[in-house]
Order: C-alpha cells, then structure tokens, then sequence
C-alpha cells in the first residue's frame, strides 16, 4: 500500500434504496409487480430496492448507480456503460436506454430515501481499487431481460452485485433490509462467478 492510500479513507458504502423513492408511478408499478410476482411464486410480498455505490479513493468521491439517459451529455456524468430497456431494437432511442454513472463528486438523487445506515462493503484500498476498476468492463445486457441465462432479470442490481462479485467480495453476503429484496441481485453475482471460471486458466 502507498502512503498516498494509507492516508486517504478509501472505502465503498452501499445505499439500499426503495424503488420508486420519489416518483409515484415508479413505486406504484413495483407494488403491481411485486405483488404478482410474490403471487407466482407463493410468498410473502416484500419490499423492493434499488442499490447505488460511494466510492471513496484518493481522488475523491464517486457515486455508482445505473439511471435513465437523461441527455447526451454523458461524460459530465462518469458514464462508464449504456444498455437497452426492455428490447435491443430500442435503444435507438433515448427514453429506451440504461447507463451505468461512475460519476466524480456525483449525487444519488433519491439517496434522502434510502434506508439506514448504508453498508459499508469494504474499507480495504485494494478492494475500493478493484471494485472501482471493475466499473469499466460491467456487462449491459437488456435491462428487465435475461439474455445472459443466470436465471433472473438484468437490473440495476445486477451491475453493483456483478462489480463486488468480480472485485472478489462475496456479494451473497451483503445485508438486505428487513422484509426487502433486490430483483436481479442474483444475475449479477452469476454472471461474475461464470466468468471467473472461464477465465482461470
């Protein structure tokens, strides 16, 4: 370690956010789908949330979240990877396309609605390094789809876990809120573990 790291707090915390914060019809459409969802499968409805990463390294803050496009300024946002929603034709257009921000001095806009406190995922500079070098190769797959066969949808959930598994942390092991769960989690975390395995020589 450098003695650059060694004085800097590095470290990555993680917010668990509900889905929907803010947005009326963002949190009344996941009601409909978690209650239809948790109907299919025969359980108990739960709540649902939307992950979003700080990273702290020896160059300051970065906040780590997939969004909406919302314009094609995308470099002042630390865009690292777009994808389409819902089909690949549609990522023609904007209002049909994901990106994946690594942003410098960036906001989590609904991070007042998030539960607390955040995890704090690591404090490790290797692992902060490896988990901020991570973002630049994340799978973008289409959002809501699985085209990568892990068995579950691709979401914004599956970037962070993809990005923790493939840095080398066990992202199985990180907490949910009591009573909440993180559609496409899972994708991620089966998505890195294959590929590890692919690539052990």
């Amino acid at each position: 370690m450098s003695e650059t790291q060694a004085s800097v707090d590095w470290h990555v915390d993680l917010f668990w956010i509900p889905l929907g914060a803010g947005t009326h019809s963002v949190r009344l459409n996941g009601v409909i789908y978690e209650a239809l969802t948790a109907l299919i499968q025969r359980r108990p409805r739960r709540d649902i949330y939307h992950s979003a990463l700080q990273i702290w390294t020896d160059t300051g803050l970065y906040t780590v979240e997939m969004t909406p496009v919302p314009d094609s300024r995308n470099a002042t946002r630390g865009v690292v990877g777009e994808g389409a929603v819902g089909a690949k034709w549609a990522r023609r257009l904007r209002v049909f396309r994901y990106e994946v921000r690594r942003w410098r001095n960036g906001v989590i806009p609904d991070q007042l609605y998030a539960a607390s406190p955040p995890v704090r995922l690591t404090d490790d500079p290797a692992a902060v390094s490896r988990i901020f070098g991570a973002l630049s190769s994340v799978p973008t797959p289409t959002w809501g789809r699985d085209e990568l066969r892990t068995g579950e949808m691709w979401t914004c959930n599956s970037v962070i876990s993809w990005a923790l598994e493939h840095a080398g942390l066990d992202a199985d092991e990180v907490p949910l809120p009591e009573h909440g769960r993180a559609p496409g989690w899972k994708a991620g975390v089966a998505l890195a573990r294959r590929r590890s395995i692919v690539e052990v020589p």
